[in-house]
Formats: C-alpha cells, sequence, structure tokens
C-alpha cells in the first residue's frame, strides 16, 4: 500500500504519568486498566491503532522504577526490553520542570536510542498553557526528540496532532492486522486485569501490590435467567491472589462487601468489553510472597524474558 505507514511504538515512562489512560484514548477504547496507585501496568500490552494513513502498534509498558522484589525486576525489565523492538519510543513525563532521579535513569536509557523519540507532556489540563512553555525548555536537551508535544490522556486534548506526529516518523510498511482490530490481548487477560483494577481502586494502599487475579474458566452459556430468551451469557470464575492472612480479610470485607463491590464494578467493566451479560464469580486466596517466586509468577502470567 503506496504512503501507508506502520510500525511498533512503545510508551515509556516513570510510574503513575498516564501510559495506559493515552494509550485507551489513542486507539478509543479502554483495553489497558489504569487507577491513581503507581504500578498497575505489570505486563507489556499491545494495542492497535488503523486510519486511512496507515496502522500504529502500540506497546503499553509498566512504570519504570526502582525495583524492590523479582516481580518490579520482571516490570523493569519489560519496559526497558522494548527500547530496542520498536520502530518509535513515546516518553511521558508529567508538566514539571523538575527532572528527578527516575526521569533521568529513562534518559540515559535513550542516549542509544536509534529510533525517533517523542516527548508526550502529560495532563497538560492541569497546568497553564504558559506554564508548559518552562517545562519544555527543561526537557529539550535531556535526549535527542524529534518532537516534543504536550497532550491531555484524561480529555483526549492534542491526541489527533500526537497521532499526525507518530505517523509521520514510522516509515512505510504493511497492516500488520486487520482494521478493525484493537488488541491481541486475549480476552480472559483482559477480564482477569479488569478484575485487579477494581480491586487497585477499592482497596487499601498496602494491599493492592500483592495481588494477581487468574481466571479459572470463562465460557459463553444460554441466558436462563429471562423466559425464552434466545441470548448468551458469559460465566467467568475467578481467583483473587493476595500474600498475607490479613489481607484477604480486607479482600473480602465486612459481610463480603469488598469483594462483592470488587465483582460488580469488575462485571459491568467485562460487560462493556464482551458486549454481553456477564456472570462473574469472585474467590480469594492466599499465596504468601507470590512476588519473589519464579513459580508463582510465571504462574500468573510473569515470565522473565517474554
Amino acid at each position: 500500500m503506496s504512503g501507508f505507514k506502520s510500525g511498533f511504538v512503545t510508551l515509556i515512562g516513570r510510574p503513575n504519568v498516564g501510559k495506559s489512560t493515552l494509550m485507551n484514548n489513542l486507539i478509543g477504547m479502554k483495553i489497558a486498566i489504569t487507577s491513581a496507585k503507581p504500578q498497575t501496568t505489570r505486563n507489556r500490552i499491545q494495542t492497535v491503532y488503523t486510519d486511512a494513513n496507515g496502522q500504529i502498534i502500540f506497546l503499553d509498558t509498566p512504570g519504570i522504577h526502582k525495583a524492590v522484589n523479582k516481580l518490579g525486576e520482571y516490570m523493569d525489565s519489560v519496559a526497558e526490553g522494548t527500547l530496542s523492538e520498536v520502530d518509535e519510543i513515546l516518553w511521558l513525563v508529567e508538566p514539571t520542570t523538575f527532572i528527578g532521579k527516575g526521569e533521568q535513569h529513562i534518559a540515559e536509557l535513550l542516549k542509544g536510542a536509534k529510533v525517533p523519540v517523542i516527548l508526550v507532556i502529560n495532563k497538560m489540563d492541569t497546568v497553564k498553557p504558559e506554564e508548559l512553555l518552562p517545562v519544555i525548555e527543561a526537557y529539550k536537551d535531556v535526549a535527542n526528540f524529534s518532537e516534543i508535544i504536550p497532550v491531555s490522556a484524561a480529555t483526549g486534548e492534542n491526541r489527533d496532532e500526537l497521532i499526525k506526529a507518530i505517523l509521520s516518523h514510522l516509515p512505510e510498511g504493511p497492516m500488520y492486522y486487520d482494521e478493525d482490530t484493537l488488541t491481541d490481548e486475549p480476552e480472559r487477560q483482559i477480564a482477569a486485569e479488569m478484575i485487579r483494577e477494581q480491586a487497585l481502586r477499592l482497596l487499601k494502599d498496602e494491599v493492592p501490590h500483592g495481588i494477581a487475579v487468574t481466571i479459572e474458566s470463562m465460557k459463553e452459556e444460554k441466558d436462563t435467567s429471562v423466559r425464552h430468551s434466545h441470548k448468551n451469557i458469559c460465566v467467568i470464575e475467578a481467583t483473587i491472589y493476595c500474600e498475607k492472612d490479613s489481607h484477604k480479610g480486607i479482600i473480602i470485607g465486612k459481610n463480603g462487601q469488598m469483594l462483592k463491590e470488587i465483582g460488580s464494578r469488575a462485571r459491568k467493566e467485562i460487560s462493556d468489553m464482551l458486549g454481553m451479560k456477564v456472570e462473574l464469580h469472585t474467590w480469594v486466596k492466599v499465596k504468601k510472597d507470590w512476588r519473589d517466586s519464579d513459580k508463582e509468577m510465571k504462574r500468573f502470567g510473569y515470565v522473565p524474558g517474554e
């Protein structure tokens, strides 16, 4: 296809700068989970944007941070490993002139980049326009940027300008995915993440980082709750794992109310994604110190080297 641009673009940055929110906004659908807590994203998530001019395959990565356990080391390796695999890099930062150790570390990683790097200043909706100029001035020489673009992942401001800039720096290439494809993530994996997202949003700070979610079964059945219904319902059985017995009690909550609320919110998200009614059953189990166990990390889908 002459003039058609395509390629792989990674989003990197410190935890909680809005990478997943921006990626969801760019493709026009929620695929990656989001929360106000750092280190929400644990694995590399691949999504697809397609228009008449090209196709962008986005790789959303965990926030780069100082690891304190094997899961943290895995997350950093996932994020840093994408830098050598892509055609373009988006580095997300917040609109502040302070360049901390986390940003300095990322700047060092980008010094050897052999592909275009776009600096994306996110959360522009939180500052006045005149406050952006000092931020651009502070960052412009930190790395060899092809462009510097302020955006708001929350409101979508400058979304189209960013898409246009990304495509301009990609090579001509094929359409890797059908134009209707938004992600190659399995539905089971997205459903598990949506349950974990609600746990992240509802639970106390010390609990969520030690949570993992597995989908034990996910199948379509006839909806027997409505007489003469010809529609199907998706029945999901999921297990939420935590690291301490005390955390299990917090997740379940008084009279099971917390677990019920997590399930209720997650069910709505999963139903919206699947476009059908969902029946969700959740259990809570303890798996002590799983974040420092290679065996358990692999079981939960966090596989070093993949």
